[in-house]
């Protein structure tokens, strides 16, 4: 079973966290491990590997980027460990931003590294825009080849910044 069908939600790109977060209270009463303390060796060992599955599904749900990042393996766009090549315009931008980050950091330049941040943050915006469509107005049999790669593209772009941005905190 796939975290969408556990929350009973439809296989997306783009969810509700509203809707997964009341998903993620019901189905954490109903599995709780405290509520099958007298059940058999064999029920607690289910319910603890339901309640394990609740969770892991409920972290995915809770950040954007791994959800789409599931969806995508689900979808049999993203493998575990695939070595993606983004496009080298991009790879340049993100070479040259490593580059003025590192220099501001050597420097101390605090200005300069909340420049570099706010660019990223900037660049990050830019990427979204082409498919905030396609995520808002996602239909499983409505979708293209191309358009599911434009997502492909986006998480891996957004996955390079997120790493320039964790390494400025």
């Amino acid at each position: 079973m796939n975290y969408f069908e556990l929350y009973q939600l439809p296989i997306a790109p783009a969810i509700d966290f509203t809707i997964a977060k009341q998903k993620f209270y019901e189905l954490s009463r109903k599995y709780h491990p405290d509520f099958f303390i007298n059940a058999t060796e064999e029920v607690k060992a289910e319910v603890l590997e339901q309640s394990s599955l609740i969770n892991k599904a409920f972290k995915t749900f809770s950040d954007k980027d791994e959800t789409i990042k599931y969806f995508l393996l689900l979808k049999g766009y993203l493998q575990e460990e695939e070595k993606y090549q983004l496009a080298p315009a991009f790879l340049m931008e993100i070479m040259e931003l490593n580059e003025q980050l590192m220099e501001a950091k050597i420097e101390n330049d605090e200005v300069k590294i909340i420049s570099i941040k706010s660019e990223i943050l900037q660049l990050q915006s830019s990427i979204y825009e082409p498919i905030e469509s396609i995520l808002e107005n996602y239909q499983a049999d409505n979708i293209t080849e191309k358009e599911l790669l434009q997502i492909k593209e986006y998480y891996y772009q957004k996955k390079y910044l997120n790493r320039i941005l964790d390494s400025i905190h």
